[in-house]
């Protein structure tokens, strides 16, 4: 990954509105072959940040490029290279499917000779196979959505933008668009928007939380996982263990009784004391019924980061 071909670089973005900052001195880049979970609570930065990507948005300071191409500079070549998926699909409810996905590759200079084929590919692609003649007015919002995601890629874009793109799919569709999303990623940079962190944790080699403005994370995922190894031991017992005992043993920091009266049991980081207290339970005839590290989550990250909580599916 490290040798990839960058795609997406931000250099210092910052975007004012009146005196108020909504990004702030913004960095850093998406490589080929990345999917990218850009995460951050409402009001935060990350819609205008989203648009300043897209182009729709100018920074008020600092530099966008796609695929090497300044988007101020150079906006039609930067967005010859992009694909976008808004949080609501951009769609004319008047054009049957078909239409709509043929004027999409209009917009995006596929010769005529060429655009039946996009088409096709991009409706097999979002699973709109039989779909082609309906007016986009009569479509479920499930099938809005793959219309919207079909025109961010008719034109095979490095770089693929989707803001929300599971937002009013079923179970089903949610599950076969967390797949095209790393059907993507294997040979372009995807930008991942969201709100449901078990998609980000699905579908990302990458995240990053914007907070006021801020990247106050970036990293990736399986370092991030890593990081929030369990420091944190839960243990149930048959018999009323002696919480005293538990705590004095080597590299336990403290013990806590939860509600349900399972002890919380806080040990050094990197450290594992369950050799320990399994024997200690054995010689107490506590009669141990389960012992497990208590894991975190990119959700309890969030929060801690955050302040705010965000969804879960």
């Amino acid at each position: 990954m490290s040798n990839a071909e960058v795609l997406v670089g931000t250099d210092a973005v910052t975007r004012f509105y009146g005196p108020h900052a909504a990004v702030s001195d913004m960095s850093f880049m998406i490589r080929r072959g990345e999917v990218l979970g850009f995460l951050g609570p409402n009001g935060a930065g990350k819609t205008t940040t989203m648009q300043m990507l897209s182009g729709n948005l100018a920074p008020s300071a600092g530099r966008v490029l796609i695929a090497g191409h300044d988007m101020h500079t150079a906006p039609e070549r930067a967005k010859a290279h992009l694909g976008y998926l808004p949080e609501h699909p951009p769609l004319y409810r008047e054009f049957t499917v078909d239409e709509y996905l043929d004027y999409a590759a209009a917009l995006r200079r596929i010769p005529r000779r060429a655009r039946r084929a996009a088409r096709e590919r991009a409706k097999a692609r979002c699973g709109l196979g039989d779909a082609g003649g309906r007016l986009t007015a009569n479509l479920s919002k499930g099938f809005q959505q793959r219309v919207g995601l079909a025109q961010a890629i008719i034109h095979e874009p490095d770089v693929v933008i989707l803001d929300e793109p599971t937002v009013g799919l079923d179970p089903i569709q949610i599950r076969e668009v967390r797949t095209l999303i790393r059907e993507l990623g294997r040979d372009r940079a995807v930008i991942l928007s969201t709100h449901i962190l078990p998609e980000v944790q699905a579908s990302c080699d990458r995240v990053q939380i914007i907070h006021k403005g801020r990247l106050v994370l970036n990293e990736g995922i399986e370092a991030l996982m890593a990081r929030v190894q369990s420091q944190v031991l839960v243990a149930a017992f048959r018999k009323t263990p002696d919480a005293q005992a538990i705590g004095k043993l080597p590299l336990v920091r403290s013990v806590t009784i939860a509600d349900d009266g399972r002890l919380r049991i806080f040990h050094e980081p990197g450290a594992d004391p369950t050799d320990a207290i399994v024997r200690l339970a054995l010689e107490r005839d506590w009669g141990l019924r389960e012992i497990n590290p208590e894991h975190s989550t990119l959700e309890s990250i969030f929060v801690e980061l955050t302040g705010e909580p965000s969804e879960a599916a």
